[in-house]
């Protein structure tokens, strides 16, 4: 099992930086694999990034191409994704999932989820 906290969600202005932290309980950590979704009022729960067990290996969405960076630190049991050059499109509740298999796209499938971080960009 893991447990899955999601944090670093605000308020900010277009064009501004965020990054979020997903820190996991337990020693296992590296045995899976995180993808941060997202959620906007109306709209089904998207992929957002997602990165392998080791951190060698990661996926975005066309949409944060370019913009968002997914990084992983083991030895701190966290995951961030770093989020540059927000537009009010990426409003939405941010949350963490954790699964044994990577490339997972569906939220369905994830065996485990952070509580989720609200972040909202302003124009």
């Amino acid at each position: 099992q893991v447990q899955l906290v999601e944090s670093g969600g605000g308020s900010v202005q277009a064009g501004d930086s965020l990054r979020l932290s997903c820190a996991a309980s337990g020693r296992t950590f590296s045995n899976y694999c995180v993808a941060w979704f997202r959620q906007a009022p109306g709209k089904e729960r998207e992929l957002v990034a997602s990165i392998s067990r080791s951190g060698g290996i990661t996926y975005y969405a066309d949409s944060v191409k370019g913009r968002f960076t997914i990084s992983r630190d083991n030895a701190k049991n966290t995951v961030y994704l770093q989020m540059n050059s927000l537009s009010p499109e990426d409003t939405a509740v941010y949350f963490c999932a954790a699964d044994r298999v990577f490339g997972v796209m569906t939220p369905d499938d994830y065996d485990y989820w952070g509580q989720g971080t609200q972040v909202t960009v302003s124009s």
